[in-house]
Order: structure tokens, then sequence, then C-alpha cells
């Protein structure tokens, strides 16, 4: 299969890029001009092709590439940190960049585009998640994820209607993944760091419910969805950990520095919410794994012993 990749170095994305060249596929990995980190990559590898172009170029990618491509993966999208996501202008930027990538997944007779959507486009919830709850986006993050959902529907059914493309658009509603790679200020990410060196760290309240994936499980769900053999698997998809997984926050701290041994410590209640605000994690997966047959591999314990061991704190 020849795929291509936006965000190619963020962290999904390069986990994403070494799973598909594991498995024999064709990868053309799209980095922004000058990227730093385009080094992770290691260009050396076996059907790996990168090419440098920024966001709002991606319609134009078959002047770069030329064969066709059956998959396209997006993960391009600027200001996912906490203070970006309060920006109107930073995110409608992102949708805009991102129909072009739309585009330019038709211009390359891509069957399939999946786009990695955010829990965020749900807002504040108290009962589970289904793809059939109603989305009440706090954030400009989330309120952006949601438009180019309802944008890229609307387009993919055009082309679709008018004998123009039959590309099928999988929303991926990713929740929050932790593994080797991520961003150095996530919770698990600190508290890793910070229980390794038998430190202090101030959290929040921690008190709302919670679901975590590990890396490796959530790029096998994405693989799966992309790779089914069904007519279509159009649509939204919520990707997460099991409803076992489903604690509140405090737990999978107490069980992060009960794994690392006990060293350092922590408090709650000292730091601010995140852009989303308090917001209570509980995803319904039963979609994802009715159209894929998806199981995670990696529980929440055994995933922190993983993360921990390749860091290398």
């Amino acid at each position: 299969m020849n795929a291509v990749v936006t965000g190619a170095t963020s962290f999904l994305g390069r986990a994403l890029v070494d799973q598909l060249l594991e498995d024999g596929n064709k990868v053309y990995a799209i980095v922004r001009p000058g990227s730093l980190n385009r080094s992770s990559l290691k260009e050396d590898r076996n059907g790996l092709i990168i090419i440098e172009r920024n966001l709002e170029e991606l319609h134009e990618l078959n002047q770069a590439i030329d064969e066709e491509c059956q998959a396209f993966y997006h993960f391009g999208w600027d200001g996912s940190g906490s203070e970006n996501r309060l920006k109107g202008e930073v995110q409608q930027k992102n949708v805009e960049d991102s129909l072009k990538a739309l585009e330019g997944a038709r211009r390359l007779g891509c069957r399939r585009f999946l786009f990695s959507g955010s829990q965020a486009e749900y807002g504040i919830h108290q009962d589970a998640m289904t793809e059939e709850t109603e989305c009440r986006p706090v954030s400009e993050y989330g309120k952006a994820k949601l438009q180019f959902l309802n944008r890229a529907m609307e387009q993919t059914e055009g082309w679709r209607q008018q004998g123009i493309a039959g590309m099928e658009y999988i929303h991926a509603r990713i929740f929050s993944v932790y593994g080797p790679g991520d961003h150095p200020w996530s919770l698990v990410e600190s508290c890793i760091r910070t229980f390794s060196r038998g430190e202090y760290i101030s959290l929040g309240e921690c008190t709302q419910m919670w679901n975590f994936l590990y890396l490796d499980d959530c790029i096998r769900a994405l693989k799966l969805l992309m790779e089914q053999e069904k007519g279509s698997v159009s649509g939204i998809y919520n990707v997460a950990g099991p409803e076992e997984e489903n604690k509140q926050l405090r737990e999978y701290i107490r069980t992060m520095y009960e794994v690392l041994g006990s060293h350092g410590s922590y408090s709650y209640g000292r730091r601010k919410p995140n852009a989303e605000g308090p917001a209570n994690l509980i995803p319904d997966s039963k979609k994802l794994i009715g159209a894929t047959g998806f199981k995670p591999y990696v529980n929440f314990r055994e995933g922190i012993l993983k993360t921990h061991k390749e860091e290398k704190y």
C-alpha cells in the first residue's frame, strides 16, 4: 500500500510511519520545511519518502507524488498545545488547511482519508460518550475539529454524488494516548519523569473519570480502520481504551506512583484545569470494536513500564 502521512513527526504521526514501514508499505511522510524533528524519521529506511510542504500546500501533493496512493492519514494540525487551543484564528486556519489535505488526497486517488479527531469535540459530559453523543465543544480546538468533520463529510458526499471520487472519510475521535515520545508536558510524561527522579509534582484536582490508551494500540486501531476490507467504514469512531479502563484520574496517578517504586511525592488541587476544563472522559468504543475487532494488547501498568524503559529517565 502507498500511504501519505501528514504531521509525520508528531507523537502519533511518527509512530504510525514506523509501523506502516515495518509492515512493508511505502510511506510519503509530509513534514514542514526546515522541521527540527525531521531527523526522528530516520530517512535511510526502505519505503520512506520525506516531502517538505506547509499545511496550506497539501492540495498540491500530486505535484510531488507521481503515483496513486491508497491511504491518507492526516495528523497535520497547528496549535495543539493548551494555550493555542483557545485561539480561534489558529484553529480556523487548521480547518481550511485540512480541507486542502482532503483535496490533495482526492487528487492522489486515495481510497480512504483518516483524520485525527479529538475527544475535545464532545465538550463536558458526565456520562459515557458514544459517537451519537451531542457535541458541545468548549475550546476553539474542539470546535475546529468538529467543524472539519462536518465540512469533510459534506465534501466527500458531494464528490460521491457527482461521480468525482468515491473516497471514504474516517473521523477517528482519539482520546488520551500515552507512550514513548509523547509531549514532555503531558500528565503521564510529567508523572513518569517526576517519580523516576524521586521529585515532587503539583497536580490539579484529578477527580474526573478518565481513559488512557497505549500508543501502539492506538496506531493499530487506526490501521485497522484504514485497512478494513468491508465495503465502507466511513464515519466517526471513538479510539480509546476498553470500558474497564474508565477510572478516576487519581487512580491512574496512584498506579504510576506504585509502578515506578513509590518514589517522590505529589499533591492535588494546585493546578488550573486545561483548555477543555475539568471534563470527564468516559469513552464508549463499541463501534470501533464492532467494525474492526480491535482489542488493546497493553494495559496501563504495562504501558507505563514500557514508556519508562523507552524514555530512560
